[in-house]
């Protein structure tokens, strides 16, 4: 949450009134809609109080704040081109005389082809109205027809071609009426000779908001087929390859029944010095932006250098990342409110249990970045893959042949298994060798047979 409003500037000709159409341009996915509540400036403002503020409205009237994120990067900060687009700035229909409301009783409401989307009353604004003209005035005169676009409530996403906004504000008596506009495409392919549009994992996500579903970072096929495979086994075939040094050393689940599949995002933490500490620990740190920036389908995995002697995760952060969609954490340093943790429904493997809190030992450093963890090397996107045995770590182009020979090792081992149940000896049995293959392939035959494909 800011300390204090920001702004940008939005040119008279993205104005637009009561049906217009609003054109997104093509090439573009992401058209946003924002319904938000417009001031009109009544008298000349200039270094004006936050008290007196309010007194230089003359009017109040419902506002569409529309923009397409694919082109934020053009004008990163300024918003020109994604938000000051000709027609993006729709207004009206009607004018409600500031003087007759209480600007703490202004309900906004904003529909999306009929459906209530955001539904929200200026008791909950982060700024009140009078100190945004202040705050303006100390360095720009607003003069009589300005207009000040006052923030969108929860709901605001992304709109398409044929849908319809329609954005209302009043105080029970009386309304602005429902300034309705419909969404366009642009009727002409847009010039390639400035910027052009362009959209990634973080504008769709900002676009979104709330109704965000991002895409799994991980292949249903190939994440149901690394969870059927023990561990045990994917080592084995990780050491056939001669990659020996994949195992996470040290690190135990808080819950030995869980099986974790998913996407590396990394934390690396430093050892502590006192006077770096509250540059790199305090506020928003390392350790809480690798949590927020966790997706769906992610293992948080971080590397402490196998100090349990202090606290990595919390019961707190661990339960944000369980809300995050994660689908595990993994750290060879200490877990804290180990109990707690084990309760909630999200795979963790730790080195061990401490009570102490972050800043005894470690300094949260930065995120994303290749780590080591339990003495392996762990780079953002390695698959990590855990059971009550360990974790191991897989590369993402070894994931499908893994799959593939994981499963042959595994029915060979049911195969060896029955017959060592049945008495027989080890000796060319297992490892299955040459006198065995026949009568392991009769006995696959009948299991294909019979159904079963385990």
């Amino acid at each position: 949450m800011p300390d204090q409003p920001s702004y940008f500037l939005k040119p008279p000709s993205s104005l637009a009134g009561n049906d217009d159409p609003i054109h997104r341009p093509r090439g573009c996915e992401l058209m946003a809609f924002e319904g938000e509540i417009a001031l009109v400036i009544g008298r000349r403002a200039y270094r004006v109080t936050p008290q007196d503020g309010w007194q230089h409205i003359a009017y109040v009237t419902a506002a569409n704040d529309a923009g397409v994120y694919d082109l934020r990067h053009a004008d990163r900060g300024s918003n020109l081109r994604s938000k000051g687009s000709d027609g993006f700035t729709p207004i009206g229909p009607r004018l409600l005389a500031a003087g007759r409301l209480d600007p703490a009783a202004l309900h906004l409401r904003t529909w999306v082809n009929g459906e209530l989307v955001q539904d929200d009353t200026t008791d909950t604004l982060l700024f009140p109205f009078g100190d945004l003209v202040a705050d303006l005035s100390r360095l720009v005169t607003l003069e009589p027809g300005d207009v000040i676009l006052t923030g969108t409530p929860a709901g605001a996403s992304v709109v398409s071609p044929g849908d319809t906004i329609e954005v209302e504000v009043g105080d029970g008596n009386v309304s602005t009426g429902r300034l309705r506009n419909r969404i366009a495409g642009a009727d002409h392919d847009l010039e390639t000779w400035g910027a052009m549009p362009r959209a990634d994992q973080a504008e769709r996500e900002a676009a979104w908001g709330a109704a965000y579903e991002p895409e799994p970072v991980l292949d249903m096929r190939i994440e149901q087929g690394l969870r059927d495979i023990a561990v045990a086994t994917l080592s084995a075939q990780l050491r056939k390859r001669g990659l020996a040094q994949t195992s996470i050393d040290g690190v135990h689940p808080t819950r030995p029944g869980d099986k974790m599949v998913g996407v590396a995002h990394t934390l690396r933490y430093l050892p502590l010095r006192e006077d770096l500490f509250q540059r790199y620990g305090a506020g928003m740190n390392a350790q809480k932006r690798a949590i927020e920036e966790l997706r769906p389908g992610q293992v948080l995995v971080m590397d402490a250098r196998r100090d349990t002697t202090a606290g990595t995760l919390g019961d707190i952060l661990a339960l944000r990342a369980l809300r995050r969609g994660a689908a595990g954490v993994v750290t060879d340093g200490a877990l804290r409110d180990s109990a707690v943790v084990a309760e909630l429904e999200l795979p963790v493997y730790c080195g061990g249990a401490h009570p102490s809190v972050l800043g005894r030992r470690h300094v949260p450093w930065d995120t994303g970045i290749p780590i080591a963890c339990g003495g392996a090397l762990v780079q953002p996107g390695d698959l990590l893959v855990g059971d009550a045995d360990g974790v191991v770590v897989v590369d993402p182009s070894l994931a499908e042949e893994l799959i593939a020979d994981s499963a042959e090792q595994e029915s060979q081992e049911r195969f060896i298994t029955e017959q060592v149940r049945a008495g027989r000896p080890v000796d060319g049995l297992y490892p299955l060798g040459p006198d065995w293959q026949g009568p392991y392939e009769q006995w696959r035959a009948r299991r294909r047979e019979q159904g079963d494909t385990a």
